[in-house]
Formats: structure tokens, sequence, C-alpha cells
């Protein structure tokens, strides 16, 4: 191979890339959130969630792109392993729809596909058909690599050193191994496919080492995963190990089939007697979703064991049992029932958010991460219940319930909206103690006493009302209301004492930034404790 055609095999290569990645992008740009929103409500039903898998990945053109989306998903909770084993089941159908496109021989009209995508994005104004435009400047792109890779191969037919090469492939071992590498080192199983099937269309290959190739590029795609998952927690790895564990299953799967079976790859080769790059296309297709078919009524299994490989801590078990609701579990009930039921629930969550802001300021003053990161975990954990709380509420409003018990739900809307804000407002006293700590900023000890009677004040107000809001005990509202003012009071105070010491340069201006910003914090999660005690108090018979 001469270096022109190495660099024209390579930018063949990078231009398909490249083609995807637009594709990819112009996909999601005219998609809008759309494509997010759809995975996140992927339910509990695993069909579902596969044609979720499906759709999403078709959208994308990338399996990846499909699997780091649900590794972030359930990194933040939003998904649960059961759910994100039904999408990754999903992507690896959706991705085999590039080989069926490039098996198409489209590679003499790349260039007008380019030019017309070109022409929409460039010098079109509307937002839509510039998105249009990328999609199909793209899709040129793609060909136009195909064109660039088949043109370079094209000479190998004739090198006896590659030819020498390719003969070890013909172990069927050492072929699934050099697929795993192969795309490993590209990371995208689409371009690896693309470029075995290039192979077999010249003829270097033969179509059964070509399945061979494909089986293990399905396993070498969890490569870009597992680097991802490298920055998450627990969960968002043990979503990676569940995509490894299927993949490597579905690899077993197929090696049965074949070796088994072995006229199965003369039925699929019989559907495109003509077309090699068709063939390969279609048993990459036809055992993608025979994997799903077989490996679908074990997907608890697949969980439990990526649950053993990466072991589930007391921890996270209390974690998943916090993000479950606990009493509101059925929307049939009679209205006194329903109520008292949301009240226990919005009570567990108001506790949460209670110890997410005492984690917060105590990691503060102690100078400690972990409890800064348990802190922002009781965080996601209150954004989850806030979600599954309010679309109940929602439901129990549907019914027809009378005017004050409706009354009732709507308020119950609203203390837990308040309630979410003062967990968020812990959240951000969590990177104060994060900022606080990195960055060396100077408190003086006098400011660091003061924050923390602020904080010691704010606590108390937000159990306070929480209380009140738990035992409808009004009578202590005005108690309530007077430990807000005291709050607003201290924090006026200290906001003004520590402006005298920054003038005087006993504090540095980082460390006045951290103290104002945290000090207001406080104060407005006290603003919110009341609104929670206070919701009910213009009810009361």
């Amino acid at each position: 191979m001469t270096m022109y055609e190495l660099f024209s095999l390579l930018g063949g290569v990078g231009l398909f890339l490249y083609g995807m990645s637009i594709m990819s992008t112009g996909l999601k740009n005219a998609a809008g959130d759309n494509l997010k929103g759809i995975l996140e409500h992927a339910t509990s039903n695993r069909f579902v969630a596969v044609m979720v898998g499906i759709l999403v990945t078709l959208l994308v053109q990338s399996s990846s792109a499909t699997d780091m989306m649900v590794i972030s998903f359930v990194n933040s909770g939003l998904m649960t392993l059961m759910q994100a084993i039904g999408v990754i089941m999903g992507a690896n159908i959706g991705t085999t729809i590039t080989a069926q496109i490039t098996a198409f021989n489209l590679g003499a009209y790349a260039p007008m596909i380019l030019f017309i995508g070109a022409i929409m994005y460039i010098f079109l104004k509307r937002n839509t058909v510039k998105h249009i435009g990328s999609i199909i400047m793209g899709f040129g792109m793609l060909f136009f690599g195909i064109s660039l890779i088949k043109a370079a191969i094209a000479p190998l037919s004739q090198s006896d050193q590659f030819i020498t090469f390719l003969s070890t492939l013909a172990n069927p071992a050492i072929a699934v191994l050099f697929g795993i590498g192969f795309t490993a080192l590209l990371q995208s199983s689409s371009s690896s496919v693309v470029i075995f099937q290039a192979f077999a269309v010249e003829g270097l290959i033969s179509y059964e080492i070509t399945v061979y190739l494909v089986i293990g590029a399905a396993i070498g795609s969890v490569t870009p995963n597992i680097l991802a998952s490298l920055t998450t927690n627990r969960n968002g790895k043990r979503t990676a190990v569940l995509n490894l564990l299927f993949n490597l299953f579905r690899a077993a799967i197929i090696i049965l089939i074949i070796n088994v079976f072995p006229q199965t790859l003369n039925l699929i080769h019989s559907l495109t007697p003509n077309s090699i790059a068709r063939q390969v296309a279609n048993t990459h297709t036809i055992f993608s979703i025979v994997a799903v078919i077989v490996e679908y009524p074990f997907a608890r299994f697949i969980v439990s064991l990526s649950e053993k490989i990466i072991a589930v801590r007391p921890d996270e078990s209390k974690q998943l049992e916090d993000r479950k609701l606990h009493y509101m579990v059925q929307t049939n009930l009679p209205s006194s029932v329903a109520l008292h039921q949301a009240r226990l629930e919005i009570v567990r969550m108001g506790q949460i958010a209670i110890d997410s802001l005492q984690d917060a300021v105590d990691a503060f003053f102690n100078l400690n991460e972990k409890l800064a990161e348990r802190s922002m975990e009781g965080e996601v954990t209150v954004d989850i219940l806030t979600d599954k709380i309010q679309e109940r509420l929602i439901i129990m409003r549907s019914r027809d319930f009378t005017p004050k018990v409706s009354s009732m739900i709507s308020k119950m809307m609203l203390v837990v909206s308040d309630i979410e804000r003062i967990s968020d407002h812990a959240e951000n006293i969590a990177e104060y103690a994060l900022d606080y700590k990195n960055k060396k900023a100077i408190i003086s000890e006098t400011g660091l006493r003061e924050l923390k009677h602020l904080a010691e004040e704010t606590l108390k107000s937000v159990q306070m009302s929480m209380e009140v809001f738990e035992s409808e005990d009004f009578d202590r509202i005005p108690d309530v209301d007077r430990q807000e003012e005291k709050v607003d009071a201290i924090q006026k105070e200290i906001v003004n004492n520590h402006i005298q010491r920054l003038m005087v340069s006993r504090c540095d201006p980082l460390g006045g930034v951290l103290f104002t910003d945290m000090a207001s914090d406080l104060e407005r999660c006290s603003d919110h404790a009341v609104n929670v005690a206070e919701a009910f108090a213009d009810l009361k018979e």
C-alpha cells in the first residue's frame, strides 16, 4: 500500500466519521430536546424501553451516543438499570441501520448530495432547514468517505502481505478479537462494520469471516461507554457493565447459532445473493434482533449479574429506597386517605431535604468533601421525589374531590416546590464547601462564627416549619414567623459586619463572595420553610 492509498483510507474513515457526527448533530438539533425527553420517559415496561432505544439510535445514528445518554440518566437517578437494559437492547438494533444505508452504492451521487446539503446549510436562514441541510451534508460525507475507503482498499487485493495478514482472520477466534480491537481503536462499531463491509465487497475477505468480524465489532462498541462510565457513580458503571454483558452474551448466542445451524448463514446469503454488502448488513441486523429476542427474558438476570460484578453497597440500597414512593403507591383511594398518604410522603421528602441541608452546612464548616457529595446526592433524591410526588398529586387533582380537597392538593404541590428549593439551596452550600476548601478562600474566624450561628438558626427554622406542616399545629405558626424574622435579622447583621471586615482587609474578596452567597442561601431556606408551615393555615376550620 502506497502512502497515498494509506492517506486516502485514513481520510475516508475520517470523512465517514465526521459525516456520521454531522448527521447526528443535525438530527439532534432538528429534534430539539425531544430525544432526551423520549429517553427520560422510557417506562419500566422493557418492551417500550427497547422501542425507545431503537428510535433514539435511528435518529442519532450512534448506539454509543444513546448508551452514553442512558449512562448519564442512570448516573443521575432518572432511569433504573431495568429501564437501561431495555434501551441498550434497542440501541443495538438501531445501530444496524448504518450498515443497511451504506449497503446502497450511492458513492457516485455523494458530491451532489454534499452540494445540496451545503447549499441548504449555508444559504438558507430557517433553523429547521439548516438542520435538515446538515443531515443531508453528513449523509453525503458518509458516502463520499465510503468511496474513498473502497478506492484505497481496492489495490490491497494485489498486496501479498495484506492478503497473508487477512488469511490469519480465517480463524474465527482471531477474527472476533480483531473486530474487538479494531472497533475499540475507531471508537465506533458503525465505522468498523462499514470497513469490513468494504473488505468483503472488494473480495479481500469472505462473507463468513466478515460475520465474525462484525460479532467482534459489537463487543468492541462498548469501549466508549466503559471509558465514559469511569467518571460516573457505581450505578453508571453498572450500566456500562450491562452493555458489555449484553454484547458478550450476544456474541456467544450468535456463534452458537452459526456453529449448530450453519445453514443460517446460507439462508441470509440467499436473501440477496448478488450483493455481499447487503448480506453483511442483513446479518448485522438479523443477529441483533435475534440476540435481543433471546436475551430479553433474561434481562433481570443480566441486571443482577452487573450488580454482583459491581456490588451494591448499603448506602446505595438506602438511596434507591429513598427515591421510591413509600406511601403514594395507589391513586384511587378516598380523599382523606389519599391526603394523609401525600402528607406522609411530603414529610419524608422534607426530612431528606433537611438532612441534605445539614450535610451541606457540616461540609462547609468541617471542609468535608464526602459530606458535600452526600448533600448533593440528597438533592438528586429530592428532585426525583419532587417529580414523582407532583405527578401523583396531578392525578389526584383530576379526580372529583370537593373544592377544599382540591385546594389542599394544589397547596401540597406548592409545598413540594418549596422543599425542592430548600434542597437546591443546600446543593449551593455544598458547592460553596468545595470552593472554600479547594480555592483556599479566607474568611475570618469571626465571620465563620457568624455564618455558623445563621446556619444553626436556619436549620431550626426549617425543622420547626416541617413539624408544623406534619402535625397541623397551626398555633405554632407565630413561633415559626418569629424564627424566620430572627434569621432575616441575623443575615442582614452579619452581611453588614462582613462588609466592614472586607473594608479593612480581614477577609479576602473571594471569601467575601462565599460569605454573602451562603448567607443569602441560608436566609432563603428559612423563607421557603415558612411557606411550608403556613400552607394549610388558611384552610383550618
